[in-house]
C-alpha cells in the first residue's frame, strides 16, 4: 500500500473545490467511506468525491473511469457513478481525483440480497448490456482480469493452501474440483466484451434486499464474459444462479459457464481470506467479506 502522506480532511476538500469547482463548492461535504484505492465524500445530495489515498495504480484507474464510464452508463440498466468532473494534481493535493454521481443504496456485504428473481433478472439485464465488443483502444486489466484461467493458476494455489491451512473451508478437495474443471473448459474465442472485473459484494449496492447499483469501475477491461458471470455465485442468493444465466443474453455454453464457476471460486477464495484477516484485525481485512465469500463456495461445491 502506498498511502498519501496527506490527510484528507472536509476543509482540503473544500479547498480543492474552490479552486477547480467554485461552482460545487457551496455543497456540504462529509466522508463516506474508505476503499483499497481511494476514499469517498459525499459532495450534498446527489454527487460524491473520490481521492486516492492507497495504491499507486489508482491515479489510472481514476483517469480510466472518467475516459469510459460516461459512454457505458448510457446503455446500463442500473445506476453507477457517472464521472462528472476530474480534478487535477496539485500542490495540495498532488494526485487526480474525481467527481461523480451518487448512488444510493448499501454495499452487499453489510445488506445482502434476499429477493432472488428480481436481483438475478437485473444482473442478468445489467450484464447482457454491458458485455457488448469492446474498441481496440479499450483498457486492458492489470491483473489479467478476462483472461485464461490458467494465468491465474498459482494464486488459485496458495489461496487454496492457505485457506486449507486456517481451516476456513469444510472441502477443500470440493474446491479444487471447480477449479480443475474450469481450467479444462475450451477457452473464449469470441470478442473481447467490456467487463467490470470486480463483481463482488462490496461493490454492488442493495436497497430492500434487492440489487440496485453497481459501483467502483476501477478493474473497467475487456475479456472473457466468464469473468463477470461469476457473480452468478458470488452475490446471489441460493438457487439463483440458473435463473441468471438462463435470462443472460447471449445464452452461455457449457463451457463458459464452466469458467464461469472458476472466476468465482477464485474470487470467493480471496474474500475468505480477506473477510478472515478482517475477522483477526489485521491490516487491510475487511470482516464483511467473510460469509458471503463462503455462502458462494458452498453454492459451488453442493
Amino acid at each position: 500500500m502506498a498511502h498519501t502522506k496527506i490527510e484528507v480532511t472536509p476543509e482540503l476538500v473544500r479547498d480543492l473545490l474552490r479552486d477547480q469547482f467554485p461552482e460545487l463548492a457551496h455543497h456540504p461535504v462529509h466522508s463516506a467511506t474508505r476503499g483499497w484505492d481511494n476514499q469517498m465524500w459525499r459532495l450534498g445530495p446527489d454527487l460524491a468525491i473520490r481521492l486516492p489515498w492507497a495504491t499507486d495504480s489508482a491515479d489510472v484507474l481514476l483517469r480510466k473511469e472518467h475516459t469510459w464510464l460516461p459512454r457505458l452508463a448510457l446503455h446500463l440498466p442500473l445506476p453507477i457513478p457517472v464521472p462528472r468532473h476530474l480534478g487535477e494534481p496539485t500542490d495540495r493535493f498532488p494526485r487526480p481525483w474525481i467527481i461523480t454521481t451518487w448512488v444510493p443504496g448499501r454495499p452487499a456485504d453489510q445488506a445482502p440480497i434476499t429477493h432472488a428473481a428480481p436481483a438475478a433478472d437485473a444482473l442478468a439485464a445489467f450484464l447482457t448490456a454491458l458485455h457488448q465488443p469492446a474498441p481496440d483502444d479499450a483498457p486492458r486489466s492489470r491483473n489479467d482480469r478476462g483472461a485464461p484461467l490458467t494465468r491465474h493458476t498459482a494464486s488459485f494455489a496458495e489461496g487454496l493452501a492457505a485457506a486449507t491451512d486456517l481451516g476456513l473451508l469444510p472441502d477443500p478437495d470440493a474446491v479444487r474440483a471447480v477449479w480443475d474443471d474450469a481450467v479444462q473448459a475450451p477457452l473464449w474465442t469470441g470478442p473481447p466484451v467490456w467487463l467490470h472485473g470486480d463483481l463482488h459484494p462490496a461493490n454492488v449496492l442493495t436497497t430492500d434486499g434487492t440489487l440496485t447499483g453497481v459501483i467502483d469501475f476501477g478493474d473497467l477491461c475487456t475479456g472473457d464474459p466468464a469473468c463477470d458471470l461469476a457473480a452468478a455465485w458470488n452475490l446471489l442468493p441460493d438457487g439463483a444462479a440458473s435463473r441468471l444465466l438462463a435470462t443472460y443474453r447471449p445464452a452461455p455454453d457449457e463451457a463458459t459457464v464452466r469458467r464461469a464457476r472458476g472466476w468465482a471460486a477464485l474470487r470467493a477464495l480471496g474474500g475468505v481470506l480477506i473477510g478472515e484477516a478482517g475477522l483477526r484485525g489485521r491490516p487491510g481485512g475487511k470482516p464483511t467479506w467473510a460469509p458471503p465469500a463462503q455462502a458462494a463456495l458452498r453454492r459451488l461445491t453442493t
